[in-house]
């Protein structure tokens, strides 16, 4: 797994600055007043720190932006930098600026001296976050791991302490980046599972169901997705189990490590960007990492299916009829439309199994909630009020962008069959809507639920402020969050 770049937190010494090598960056507010340490960098830079400072190009600085000197003389730093950010700093602005170190950066080291800000967590979040590079698969010349990060602070033990949780976190979203960036080569139905079995080094239970114990369990619309492909499909139960007696939390993922729509091909351009269509089960991967790593004091269970969907002689067909798990039937209308047959059964055997408090389903589903919302924010949809504002409240604390979108009896008019009990599309009105309703007939009524089309959230071209061209990680701050505020139990 990709490794965040380590983060330390210490107190400043300045007679030790001007040996302090890589980058060096000095945090200064609005108004200009320059820290003890910034006093410091500033003589021993002959005054490059305060002529900066007092420049229009500070003024011109957005709260988090940085400003870089080039290679300061009477300091071993080969760059020194000017960040403008507050003493009681908003978190975005904190990150965005440990994003922008990050950035000018590389794999240097770097140093932060700060004064009497908070939120110095977030700025080494927003760094290690930033910090990520996927180069399993490039050859040549080995690239160097990015150096530390060093916090330099009157009094670092509060923002060490804060960051604990952090940096469990950034590890996690490093897990879920790794799974959705690679390759579908190697990353096969059952190398995924053989990932997910390396949690058990953290405390977490892992179990593998194959091929036949699905069948015996009646996962016919699982297995049908895979049917055509030569990758066995798979589904992994992975159970945290950091609370007392009480039923767990249960968050479900859809894993379809390749998607070519199936007998419904989809068109060939953009079709390399379906390595990502696990996303779901990565985030959920990604959650029970973090969980882990910092010892959640919550039970929370994960599952998520594993399947490849191909065309091929054996592939399910449209007009196909499958009976789910539950026992509903379902006319294949698209084969494109396979992750919610994989999530329908998965679903219905967490909530058989474990009687969950709450469940959460994670997909990359639908374009349409792409061009419904972009690629800034998820999707969301929920039979319970309280789950999706909570849900929401979190993702907008950890800066993950989500949008509540509607549920409805008259969607389900769209997914009415000639043939069966539903279909599995209801057509292009409404697309990610009606792909929810369908979920929803596989929730019973007294579980809480929440799905999250993770499709334009999940990787972006490009990258994002806090992640570069790629897999985002998107969800697993959220949801750690979430879980810490409803499920954590307190006194345990």
């Amino acid at each position: 797994m990709t490794t965040p770049a380590a983060v330390n937190f210490a107190t400043l010494d300045i007679e030790t600055l001007a040996d302090v090598e890589g980058v060096i960056a000095a945090i200064v507010p609005e108004g200009g007043t320059l820290s003890p340490g910034a006093r410091r960098l500033n003589r021993l830079s002959k005054g490059a720190l305060q002529r900066a400072v007092e420049s229009p190009a500070f003024e011109k600085l957005s709260e988090g932006d940085i400003l870089e000197l080039g290679f300061p003389a009477g300091l071993a730093a080969t760059a020194l930098v000017v960040v403008r950010l507050d003493r009681k700093p908003a978190r975005k602005a904190a990150m965005a600026a440990g994003a922008a170190l990050a950035k000018l950066r590389g794999t240097r080291a770097l140093t932060v001296v700060a004064g009497a800000q908070r939120n110095l967590s977030d700025v080494a979040l927003g760094a290690a976050l930033r910090g990520y590079d996927f180069t399993d698969h490039k050859t040549g010349d080995t690239p160097p791991a990015a150096a530390g990060i060093t916090v330099l602070s009157p009094k670092p033990e509060d923002a060490e302490a804060r960051y604990a949780d952090a940096a469990a976190q950034a590890e996690g979203v490093f897990l879920t980046r790794d799974l959705v960036n690679e390759p579908s080569n190697v990353l096969t139905t059952t190398e995924f599972a053989k990932r997910l079995e390396g949690l058990r080094d953290l405390g977490v239970e892992v179990e593998v169901l194959e091929e036949e114990q699905l069948a015996e369990l009646g996962m016919r619309c699982l297995l049908g997705v895979g049917q055509g492909s030569r990758s066995p499909s798979k589904v992994v139960v992975m159970q945290w189990n950091g609370g007392g007696e009480e039923k767990p939390f249960a968050l479900v993922g859809k894993g379809v490590v390749f998607d070519t729509g199936g007998i419904s091909l989809k068109p060939a351009a953009g079709m390399e960007d379906m390595t990502m269509d696990m996303g779901g089960a990565g985030t959920a991967a990604g959650v029970m990492h973090t969980l882990a790593r910092r010892r959640a004091k919550a039970n929370v269970v994960a599952i998520v299916g594993l399947v490849e969907n191909m065309p091929d002689g054996n592939a399910i067909r449209p007009g196909d009829v499958i009976a789910s798990m539950k026992g509903d039937t379902v006319e294949i209308i698209n084969t494109d439309a396979e992750g919610r047959l994989v999530l329908c059964d998965i679903m219905w055997y967490v909530q058989n199994r474990f009687e969950p408090t709450g469940m959460v389903d994670l997909a990359t589903l639908t374009g349409a909630i792409i061009i419904g919302l972009g690629h800034e924010n998820a999707g969301v949809f929920s039979n319970d009020d309280t789950l999706a504002g909570n849900f929401l409240k979190a993702a907008q604390a950890e800066e993950e962008g989500a949008w509540r979108m509607p549920l409805g009896d008259a969607y389900d008019k769209q997914l009415k069959s000639r043939v069966a009990d539903m279909k599995n599309v209801g057509g292009r009105p409404g697309g990610s809507i009606t792909a929810a309703q369908f979920l929803q007939r596989f929730v019973k009524d007294d579980t809480p639920w929440m799905h999250l089309d993770i499709a334009g959230t999940a990787s972006v071209k490009g990258g994002t402020d806090l992640s570069p061209d790629g897999a985002t990680g998107w969800g697993v701050r959220a949801l750690d969050r979430l879980i810490r505020d409803t499920c954590e139990n307190q006194d345990g």
